[in-house]
């Protein structure tokens, strides 16, 4: 499981995330020292630890390397709350607890979210051709007497009860 990212590499995973493409440390570099002041061998530093733990992947291009994040924040996101909860003594009153932090707009985002994976299990649970085929109509029974009517009080013989025809 993911451990939470530290400040450097939450600010580099952020421009990597955001800008949804392959990036240098130089360009990562460039927009960092426009909040602080910071070295290219830290950048480079943080982009190779990234590397190592899976965060990015690198594609050489001559002497520098691109990286491109190998999973989404919202994926990052999800799995250290899945972590926070799923190591909880009390993983529901950890949930309630986390319930009760959240603003209204993040309260109505969690219904939208459970809506669409509700959504996706019920459209899971559908066959993928389309709705279920119609029975054939079955063909009229050709005229005869009516069967004779059980004698009041007999049990077990409702249609339910009877076997199917062909079985």
């Amino acid at each position: 499981m993911p451990r939470p990212l530290g400040e450097l590499e939450d600010a580099v995973m952020t421009r990597v995330w955001q800008w949804n493409r392959p990036v240098t440390v130089r360009e990562v570099l460039e927009d960092l020292q426009q909040e602080r002041s910071i070295a290219y061998t830290t950048v480079m530093t943080v982009m190779d630890n990234l590397h190592q733990k899976g965060w990015v992947r690198r594609e050489a291009e001559g002497r520098a390397y691109r990286y491109t994040a190998v999973s989404t924040r919202a994926a990052y996101s999800a799995a250290l709350m899945n972590e926070a909860w799923s190591t909880s003594d009390s993983p529901a009153a950890a949930l309630v607890a986390f319930f009760g932090m959240m603003s209204p707009e993040q309260r109505e985002a969690l219904r939208d979210a459970i809506r669409i994976v509700q959504h996706d299990e019920e459209s899971a649970a559908e066959p993928a051709s389309g709705p279920a085929p119609q029975p054939a109509p079955e063909a009229p029974e050709p005229a005869s007497e009516p069967a004779p009517e059980p004698p009041s009080g007999v049990e077990g013989d409702s249609a339910e009860d009877r076997p199917a025809p062909g079985r």
